[in-house]
């Protein structure tokens, strides 16, 4: 089964801290009024966040807990929130500094994973892509978003972390669609530069690159693009935001969905062929 949805995935979250609240009050015996009074703030507030319409801040938990008698439960409730909190990132708030800083902000993650799974269903993969292509990409970006214009300092911070690819103790497994070959980004040149790119980085030791043909007989469609690292984060890019899955459950859901598409994949120089194609195309 294909994983769920990632936007879903950080409000579930919030739900299951919602739900965890809800079930101390019933243990204490309290109604919401009556855990409302304890707590100092209006019943409104209670029926707010045990309905994960409102996100609890710490104070909020450990008053919660202390009305409920489970004082022993606080840290775990808060944590639980925290994780809750920064499953989902708006870009917004992360381009609002600049694309520079969203790029430099990967770098200490990417230098700590050892083990790499990227499906991508509508671009190269951000460490398989040429600067032209990413500058493609970014113009994009930072158009809609109004981003401070520091384009050339962000294309060299994405750049500067392709080297995890040639250095340190990196293992790379990359699945695209074939119609992420024949998407035409910005111009032809642009374009041609990437999947030559593409062809030079097939040979390498460290790397895995699977095409998914058009013509696979799939049992599983396309999905979202999402990024695995070392089986202890998934990170799923959307339009507004980012989201970080770091629920066990979940990340096994991704790393069985990834392994599954990997047998519809091609290799070796059947991937090559597709490669070339694509660029043949571009004539």
């Amino acid at each position: 089964m294909p994983p769920t949805s990632p936007s879903s995935s950080a409000q579930a979250a919030r739900k299951a801290l919602a739900d965890r609240l809800q079930d101390l009050r019933k243990d204490a015996g309290l109604t919401g009024r009556e855990l409302s009074v304890r707590c100092g703030w209006h019943p409104a507030k209670t029926t707010r966040l045990q309905a994960a319409k409102a996100t609890p801040t710490d104070a909020d938990i450990r008053a919660w807990c202390a009305a409920c008698g489970a004082d022993d439960q606080a840290d775990d409730l808060i944590a639980a929130s925290r994780a809750a909190d920064s499953m989902y990132v708006e870009w917004r708030r992360l381009k609002r500094t600049g694309l520079r800083t969203l790029q430099e902000s990967y770098s200490a993650l990417y230098e700590q994973t050892r083990t790499f799974r990227f499906y991508t269903s509508d671009v190269i993969p951000g460490v398989l892509q040429t600067a032209d292509y990413v500058r493609a990409i970014m113009s994009r970006s930072a158009s809609a978003s109004r981003t401070p214009d520091d384009m050339e300092r962000a294309v060299a911070a994405k750049m500067d972390r392709t080297r995890v690819i040639h250095e340190g103790n990196h293992r790379f497994a990359f699945l695209v669609e074939e119609s992420v070959l024949r998407y035409r980004l910005r111009d032809t040149e642009t374009m041609s530069g990437q999947l030559h790119h593409l062809l030079a980085v097939l040979p390498l030791p460290r790397v895995s690159l699977g095409v998914i043909p058009f013509t696979a007989e799939r049992d599983m469609w396309p999905v979202e693009s999402f990024r695995v690292y070392d089986d202890r984060r998934v990170q799923i890019e959307l339009v507004s935001a980012s989201v970080n899955v770091t629920a066990p459950g979940e990340i096994a859901e991704y790393v069985q969905t990834f392994r599954t598409l990997q047998h519809l994949a091609v290799y070796g120089d059947p991937a090559r062929r597709l490669i070339t194609e694509a660029l043949g195309s571009l004539q």
